[in-house]
């Protein structure tokens, strides 16, 4: 039941006929995992949890930097190298005391996600990189749960609901990941501050709408935003019967499919004489800070690679560890044999 505290926060819930006391309920009696704590996780786990829904888990592993700030509205400056997941679980339990917040300081696996995922009714995918949200895709398959799927691009955000009611899931629109050089990130090409706003909550409305049992829900439907032009499409889709998820692989959420060794900040700093360091960010990133070291953005490595020949036991690093696994991934094709090294986290790792 509701307590009298509780009707009094929701009352403009309770006052719709189509939510009422008995839907409050429904939302008290919920429980919502959202993967990531980043752009679409941030305003998605704040009107969630704003609207009453009584079990909240976040997973996410990484830490706020200052870059976040722009679009990812939980936190602030004070917040800075905080996990991600233990910033957003005392901002929200600040909201909202009355609810359940669950923070896992952990990437998203498939080792974990069967354990996590049959514990939750509904599933928020709100990471950054793709091989995830195919992680995530067959991981609510496999449990039978209900995924509700937020992208985000320069200025363009795509919403859709996947594997609701048995219907047509991620895999059905894009059946394969695509090479890790189609696969940018925000780190990469930038976002719109707001419009991860926009998409985040446009995910927290299909969860309440789940839950309520109310309006038509973004299933078999893929909704596109764009910002610029403020408009608004909605692409419809079929489930592939051909489209079979039988068991989890483990993915690299780097995007990358080379097999890579990774080497923390610290252990270079220890023995700095046995490692060529090698950005591969733009030229805009790497002007406001860098450790040093060569430097050839991503999209000129196949025309530079040479530059490379007299260099051994490379230790590339960008932003986060996505580029700089692409850049492994291409400079294998040249170099078969040298040896090289991601820099574990990127520069977000990095404190200087």
């Amino acid at each position: 039941m509701l307590t009298e505290k509780e009707k009094q926060r929701y009352l403009r819930h309770i006052l719709l006929k189509e939510i009422g006391e008995a839907g409050q309920l429904k939302l008290k009696q919920a429980k919502v995992l959202v993967i990531g704590a980043g752009g679409l996780a941030c305003p998605a786990l704040q009107y969630l949890a704003a609207a009453g829904v009584g079990r909240i888990g976040v997973i996410d592993d990484d830490l706020v930097d200052s870059s976040n700030l722009q679009r990812q509205i939980l936190f602030s400056e004070k917040n800075i190298g905080e996990p991600k997941v233990i910033a957003a679980k005392n901002r929200l339990q600040e909201m909202n005391s009355s609810i359940e917040i669950i923070a896992y300081n952990e990437r998203l696996t498939a080792k974990n996600a069967p354990v996590l995922f049959p514990a939750y009714d509904i599933i928020v995918e709100g990471s950054d990189n793709f091989t995830t949200k195919y992680l995530a895709n067959d991981a609510a398959v496999l449990a039978g749960k209900p995924l509700v799927f937020g992208s985000i691009f320069k200025f363009d955000g795509q919403v859709s609901v996947f594997n609701y009611l048995n219907g047509p899931t991620y895999r059905c629109l894009f059946p394969e990941p695509g090479s890790a050089e189609e696969m940018p990130s925000c780190s990469e090409v930038g976002v719109l501050g707001i419009l991860p706003g926009i998409i985040g909550n446009l995910q927290a409305n299909e969860v309440l709408k789940m839950i309520l049992g109310i309006g038509n829900v973004l299933s078999g439907k893929l909704l596109l935003f764009d910002a610029l032009e403020m408009q608004t499409r909605i692409l419809p889709f079929s489930k592939n019967p051909d489209v079979v998820v039988k068991e989890l692989e483990e993915t690299d959420s780097s995007c990358g499919t080379t097999t890579l060794e990774s080497i923390s900040y610290q252990e270079y700093i220890s023995a700095p004489e046995n490692y060529t360091l090698l950005d591969v960010r733009t030229e805009k990133e790497r002007a406001i800070r860098h450790i040093g070291g060569l430097h050839i953005p991503l999209p000129e490595l196949q025309d530079r690679y040479k530059e490379l020949h007299s260099h051994n036991n490379l230790l590339i690093y960008c932003s986060s560890g996505l580029r700089s696994t692409k850049a492994i991934s291409k400079l294998k094709d040249y170099f078969t044999e040298k040896e090289m090294y991601n820099l574990e986290g990127g520069l977000k790792k990095v404190k200087l």
